[in-house]
């Protein structure tokens, strides 16, 4: 049983001791009576399983250190604005320094390799952090994901295009290049035949054309392609509780702010309420 469970299961078990060679028997006395045998019995049942459970975890332990800790998975950012308050310094800091997450703090599975910071006007922050961690910031989109050299050597984009100087027209969107970004992300996917997934803060673009061919680019040269934020998912305050199945004629979420950075928001506040996220 141990040697089919230590070639099957990832982790290396140790086999139980064999019985018929450790076992000392006294010929010379008389057998254990069917009580005692019982007795004998389950008590060496218990020992072994008690042994058992406690060795369990320390093989895992030891066996899991023998593998060394998992491979980070590399990831470009590709921002606006890198400042205190700002997105990338919600979003992108956490990848660098990880987070609290149910009492403990939590470590990401992804390294920032390399990083894209369209403005760096007073109170940047990007060029002190790539100084402590040690990734550096290219002067394009096409150096970043390559790191600096001939291909893609990412195996991730982090696309944040929200904060900074950009116009706002005549219905009051502000302009954030998030669809000029991502065309020169996909780019280098076209020129090096390599894809890696992208997450696009907030929704794609301030145009339904834009962030409608940036849905298709994504399907056409298969790599997946995630846009929002947290708030979908985040507490519920106040806390309302949705019966499953329940019928919603109508809903008004109110929010402040300009529209489209903040109306975005709004409809993401309902579904965490609506849709019991």
């Amino acid at each position: 049983m141990a040697n089919t469970l230590a070639a099957t299961h990832p982790y290396t078990y140790l086999p139980l001791t064999n019985r018929k060679k450790t076992r000392q028997i006294n010929t010379a006395s008389a057998p254990p009576k069917p009580h005692e045998r019982d007795t004998v019995n389950t008590r060496r049942q218990f020992l072994q399983a008690t042994a058992a459970a406690v060795a369990s975890p320390i093989l895992l332990i030891n066996d899991a250190k023998a593998f060394g800790p998992r491979k980070k998975l590399r990831m470009a950012v590709v921002t606006t604005l890198w400042t205190r308050g700002t997105h990338s310094w919600h979003m992108s800091t956490r990848f660098l320094w990880g987070y609290p997450k149910e009492g403990s703090w939590h470590d990401t599975r992804f390294e920032v390799v390399s990083a894209y910071v369209d403005q760096q006007p007073d109170g940047d922050m990007s060029v002190s952090h790539s100084k402590e961690f040690g990734f550096p910031i290219y002067s394009t989109v096409a150096e970043a994901l390559r790191c600096g050299g001939d291909e893609l050597a990412v195996d991730a984009v982090l696309l944040i295009g929200e904060h900074g100087v950009y116009p706002t027209n005549d219905i009051g969107q502000k302009l954030y290049p998030r669809y000029e970004l991502f065309k020169q992300i996909t780019d280098v996917y076209k020129k090096d035949g390599k894809t890696a997934p992208v997450f696009n803060d907030k929704h794609l673009s301030w145009n339904f054309a834009y962030a409608k061919e940036m849905v298709d680019e994504s399907n056409e040269l298969g790599f997946a392609l995630q846009a929002g934020s947290s708030l979908p998912v985040t507490w519920r305050m106040p806390s309302v509780e949705m019966p499953y199945g329940a019928k919603i004629d109508e809903a008004l979420g109110v929010a402040m702010g300009p529209i489209d950075i903040y109306d975005f928001h709004a409809l993401e506040m309902m579904q965490s309420m609506i849709e019991r996220r």
